[in-house]
């Protein structure tokens, strides 16, 4: 039943190097763990992600994965001083104001990676943490 399994994301990206200085170095993520085809494999906080080596970038114009964080406003500050560059938006349907949109109890952020997918970091104040 896949209501019993776990989720992998899968990220393309056209160089497998550049994708690892951008993830490993900007975002600060431990060192991805090689795989026999060239991917890459990421854990984090109990979940998985993986950059798939391609040929082109994948052109998909909506979010490819989110991180969920403690402080949005605190993790744009900190990627910002690690040369992460944030996307804003101006829409009806859509607006960030210092790189950050509120909808509701959420709060997020978005930036690209080296090929184009775009991520997020996101948290939402009607979840508790423990």
């Amino acid at each position: 039943m896949l209501s019993q399994s776990r989720t992998v994301t899968i990220l393309p990206v056209v160089d497998v190097a550049r994708a690892r200085r951008f993830y490993e170095e900007k975002l600060g993520l431990s060192a991805g763990e090689t795989r026999a085809d060239g991917s890459v494999a990421y854990h984090a906080a109990g979940s998985e992600f993986e950059l798939s080596p391609r040929k082109e970038p994948a052109h998909n114009p909506y979010t490819a994965m989110g991180f969920e964080v403690e402080d949005v406003t605190r993790e744009v500050k900190d990627l910002e001083a690690r040369g992460v560059a944030f996307e804003d938006y101006d829409s009806p349907e859509l607006r960030t104001v210092g790189h950050i949109a509120t909808m509701g109890t959420e709060r997020a952020a978005w930036f690209k990676d080296p090929d184009g997918n775009i991520l997020c970091v996101h948290d939402d104040r009607s979840r508790t943490r423990h």
